[in-house]
């Protein structure tokens, strides 16, 4: 068989299979589980998945608990998660045009995408020349309605669902006093930011720093992540807003391009 034949069809490495559907079991049990649930949930012998855990066990992705003669997911889960986030194939497509961008604006500028209600920042490319100093940084997370990152993603999304996200008590937080409230004064910001295409947020994370945000969506129009840009609101009011929002756009709809996804 030649290096590039496909896979062939069926289940030819069924340890492998069984390794991954042991960390999918513990992965959805919300308590560490015993030898003899997990044997029983896979459909295999019990002298089997003890083997199956020692080597899981060995190799870092699972923990055994003595005590409790249980099983459960391991630090080394958490170090693949992480890899993911640094590796995430988003990233990788939008990391060489968010550098272009930071680089001709002279301008900082952001990747981030949703996770419930809050906006989780993936990737910042700062300019080679001018460095503006930011809450934001790579695994960051931050409330959505107060971002222009947020927003951006918010506007696209149907307005139930908007407030679903924002149902539980104590959603609408603030940082400097600025912000919506409730549900009522964000769907009135959601309306302008879809209206103009792009969101912009003055001092409600920073005081004195001024971002403006575009959409990433993909082939059905649905938002994927959002591209910033993030300045002193001093620079902001000098500059042309509008222009650097273009900038956002074109961005945005670039790496939604990368991501065969459509341009709303």
């Amino acid at each position: 068989m030649s290096d590039t034949a496909p896979f062939p069809p069926g289940p030819r490495v069924p340890a492998a299979r069984n390794a991954i559907a042991t960390l999918r079991v513990l992965a959805s049990s919300t308590e560490a589980l015993g030898a003899t649930a997990i044997a029983r949930a896979l459909g295999l012998p019990r002298s089997s998945t003890y083997q199956l855990l020692q080597v899981l066990v060995q190799e870092g992705v699972v923990v055994h608990l003595p005590e409790q003669q249980a099983y459960t997911l391991g630090v080394g889960v958490f170090e693949f998660g992480s890899a993911y986030l640094r590796h995430h194939p988003l990233e990788l497509l939008a990391r060489p045009l968010l550098s272009r961008l930071a680089r001709r604006t002279e301008i900082t500028a952001q990747l981030g995408i949703l996770r419930g209600n809050e906006i989780l920042y993936l990737l910042k490319e700062e300019s080679p020349r001018r460095r503006t100093e930011l809450v934001t940084a790579v695994g960051v997370r931050l409330p959505a309605h107060l971002t222009a990152s947020g927003r951006s993603l918010l506007a696209l999304l149907p307005e139930a669902q908007v407030e679903a996200l924002f149902a539980p008590p104590g959603s609408f937080v603030d940082r400097t006093g600025l912000g919506p409230r409730d549900v009522g004064e964000l769907h009135q910001l959601l309306r302008g930011d879809r209206r103009r295409g792009y969101a912009v947020e003055e001092g409600a994370v920073t005081d004195g720093i001024t971002c403006v945000a575009a959409a990433v969506v993909d082939r059905h129009g649905a938002p994927v992540a959002s591209v910033t840009q993030s300045l002193p609101t001093a620079d902001a009011h000098r500059g042309s807003l509008e222009a650097l929002a273009h900038s956002v756009i074109q961005t945005a709809r670039a790496v939604s391009r990368r991501l065969d996804g459509g341009i709303p």
